[in-house]
């Protein structure tokens, strides 16, 4: 008897095993998500209608605007494609976008497993107010690019793997093989996220050229008809290209049980309008109409969707007839005009726009009209843009409007830094000056972000343990301390005197090469006995200047002959004596045939360091604050690209060589030197007149310098102040705005 009763409890324990294995197993497929069936079993969250999108819920179909914010793929130190974001860090976010007021995420591409199997957890914990998300397919931009032609069989077939790789991992049916170096997720795919997909956006953003040369080569491409979607008559051979790739995704979906409305990705450059005043040809070139493309037999619908800025391209600014109608505060308001115009060229389909915004940065890239500049903002100054872009997308009439973006990511790269810097050591550092690595409303600052606030007071400095005492016997200054972050040369002055901005000026000269200007009107007729590369003047209540050495100013070096007048030879040669405003480009020098008409160079001032609060507990937090001063307590940040380096991670700097192929040389130096002084009524402190002829000695001053850190970063995360800003403008969204110009429930 006992032995049987062993044996059953034996069986038992292997029943208990095997059930709670097979529930572990099922579990991600336990979804309980309210949708509709259709006669064929197929279920339907999402659909779109005419022009507008609805959502099945409390059993009932529900007009439906999507509030929604892209994420990226990575956090600092990382590159797309590898395992570093963890599936708590997912749901922490999943919760910090949900109280912001956002219903969807956008993602761009395959994700890793993390995020399908933390989205589905967190929904399977918020049953009732689940977070809808937005599947990107990623297209291969790169071959697009470099063939011209879609319809190369090579791309084709890889496109067409892509979709049913993201279908497969969205529904969590497939293992990938990660490619970290192309940014390609990979993994074991076994969570069912498909019942919190809101839809598809098939491919990326597309080269206006590949188009045109597409459609040059396959004029004659018959018609696509497939299963469930098709082009329409009239659609360019791009088109039809693009009709057969979303009716790929269709067919792929359906075989797991489910339909969701189904759109490609586009942008400005290649919509269907005219841009009569768009100064570059290739900004006007060529059409992708969604228009051109329907759903066959496709309940769910489709819809189409638009990558839209304020700044970019050129006719924003330039084109007149993008002029016509004013903003709320009466403004003449080129966005918004172009807004309306796009919404009447779809009369019978929902749109989009799933990427707009500005980012808060100090490097600017694009300027555009009423100060919604590619950069140059403040956190404050970010999130009153986006904001105010969201209520124009929404009142416009769209079915949602998708911010970029959540996170910052050092990774990024933009047009008009990328050849001062280092591709493969970009994520590894803070630069300020590439904005498109901040556009995020979650901040990730540099590692010492929490322990050092420029606020004139010296009490964190006293708590910090990586820090230097510069020994620098230099009149008017008691002492000075140095630290650094993956952002910032941080500098701390005692001064002998409170500082008067509007008697004296303080100066710092920075030296980490041989050469630059070892005389100059700033040093009053000091001369030193090595040179200084770059400048930090102090002499304005509100800001300072940051300036670079005529022969160094890679600025002047980049663009000579292209944009930019041919340079003095004088200020070609080292010591010059002359000291340049540090400047970005913000558009190239334009002229026909390649633009419409002729068109200047243009660039900003970068080097302007303002003088505020870095505390983002304090009200008069300023995110640009580069420096404050009370009393005699000087404190400074300055960002490591101002002082020359494409990587201060591993200590390199642009060197003195002109650009090869329009990238600098780079070398590593051992650190910086500091040399400072303070001007009073022109004369430097401490200087007499048989002192002014003996040289001061650089090269003897203390050396900064700190231990590379390769492939480990701190940073600190951190909601900006745009984050609560759009968290009060979602929260007063409700819905799409009705026929009648109300916003509905």
């Amino acid at each position: 008897m006992r032995r049987w009763l062993k044996l059953l409890v034996k069986i038992g324990l292997v029943i208990a095993i095997v059930a709670g294995a097979f529930y572990y197993w099922l579990r991600p497929l336990l979804v309980r998500i309210e949708s509709t069936t259709l006669a064929s079993g197929i279920h339907v969250k999402f659909r779109t209608v005419g022009t507008n999108v609805e959502e099945y819920t409390n059993q009932a179909w529900q007009p439906y605007f999507a509030k929604g914010i892209n994420m990226g793929a990575t956090i600092p130190g990382h590159f797309p494609g590898e395992l570093a974001i963890s599936e708590d860090e997912y749901e922490r976010w999943f919760g910090m976008i949900q109280d912001m007021g956002a219903n969807v995420i956008r993602v761009y591409t395959i994700m890793m497993p993390e995020f399908y199997e933390a989205l589905s957890k967190y929904n399977m914990k918020h049953q009732k107010n689940p977070l809808f998300f937005l599947q990107g397919i990623w297209s291969p931009e790169e071959q697009l690019i470099e063939g011209q032609d879609a319809f190369d069989p090579k791309i084709k077939q890889k496109f067409e793997q892509e979709i049913k790789d993201a279908v497969a991992a969205v529904y969590g049916q497939t293992t990938l093989t990660p490619e970290p170096h192309s940014g390609k997720a990979g993994g074991a795919y076994k969570y069912n996220a498909g019942p919190y997909l809101m839809g598809w956006i098939v491919g990326t953003e597309w080269d206006p050229k590949m188009v045109k040369g597409t459609n040059d080569l396959h004029a004659d491409t018959p018609d696509y008809a497939g299963k469930y979607f098709r082009n329409k008559p009239g659609a360019n051979a791009f088109e039809k290209w693009l009709a057969l790739m979303v009716d790929t995704a269709a067919q792929t979906e359906i075989q797991y049980g489910w339909q969701h409305p189904v759109a490609f990705a586009n942008w400005v450059t290649t919509d269907p309008l005219k841009h009569p005043g768009e100064p570059l040809v290739e900004e006007d070139l060529v059409s992708v109409d969604p228009t051109h493309i329907e759903a066959a037999d496709w309940e769910a619908g489709y819809f189409a969707s638009y990558h839209v800025y304020p700044y970019y391209p050129d006719f924003f600014t330039f084109d007149k007839s993008f002029q016509e109608m004013t903003n709320s505060k009466g403004q003449i308001d080129s966005y918004y005009t172009y807004l309306n115009k796009l919404k009447e060229a779809h009369p019978n389909l929902p749109v989009m726009i799933t990427e707009y915004g500005v980012p808060a940065s100090l490097g600017v890239a694009h300027l555009g009209t009423l100060g919604r500049n590619q950069g140059g903002h403040n956190e404050k100054q970010q999130g009153e843009i986006d904001a105010e872009l969201l209520q124009q997308i929404h009142g416009s009439g769209y079915s949602g409007a998708v911010l970029f973006t959540w996170q910052d990511e050092w990774f990024k790269k933009t047009w008009n830094t990328q050849r001062y810097d280092e591709a493969d050591r970009r994520s590894y550092w803070y630069n300020t000056l590439t904005n498109e690595s901040f556009f995020g409303v979650l901040g990730m600052f540099p590692g010492k972000d929490d322990d050092i606030h420029i606020d004139g007071d010296a009490t964190d400095w006293n708590k910090l343990e990586e820090k230097k005492k510069l020994d620098v016997q230099v009149p008017g200054f008691e002492e000075i301390w140095a630290t650094h972050d993956e952002g910032y040369l941080y500098l701390m002055a005692k001064l002998t005197e409170p500082f008067d901005p509007s008697k004296e000026s303080i100066y710092f000269g920075a030296d980490t090469l041989p050469g630059g200007n070892r005389h100059g009107p700033e040093l009053h007729g000091t001369t030193l006995d090595e040179g200084l590369e770059t400048l930090i003047e102090l002499s304005d209540e509100n800001k300072g200047r940051m300036t670079i050495a005529s022969n160094y100013d890679v600025h002047a070096r980049l663009y000579e002959r292209s944009g930019l007048p041919d340079i003095d030879p004088k200020e070609k040669q080292d010591d010059s004596g002359i000291f340049k405003p540090w400047k970005m480009a913000v558009n190239y020098l334009l002229e026909y045939p390649d633009s419409r008409v002729n068109h200047p160079f243009g660039d900003v001032e970068v080097g302007i360091l303002e003088r505020g609060y870095s505390d983002p507990s304090r009200p008069e937090y300023n995110s640009k604050a580069m420096w404050q001063v009370q009393g005699q307590v000087l404190e400074m940040r300055i960002p490591w690209m101002l002082l020359g380096f494409s990587d201060p991670s591993s200590l390199s700097v642009i060197n003195y060589n002109p650009p090869s192929k329009n990238k600098f040389e780079v070398t590593q130096v051992k650190g910086v030197r500091l040399v400072p002084w303070i001007v009073k009524n022109d004369q430097v402190v401490g200087q007499d007149n048989s002192a002014a002829a003996q040289p001061v000695q650089v090269s003897a001053m203390p050396l900064y310098t700190w231990q590379r850190w390769e492939d480990k970063v701190d940073y600190v995360e951190r909601p900006k102040q745009s984050y609560y800003m759009m968290k009060e403008a979602l929260h007063k969204i409700n819905g799409p705005v009705t026929s009648t110009g109300q916003s509905g429930s």
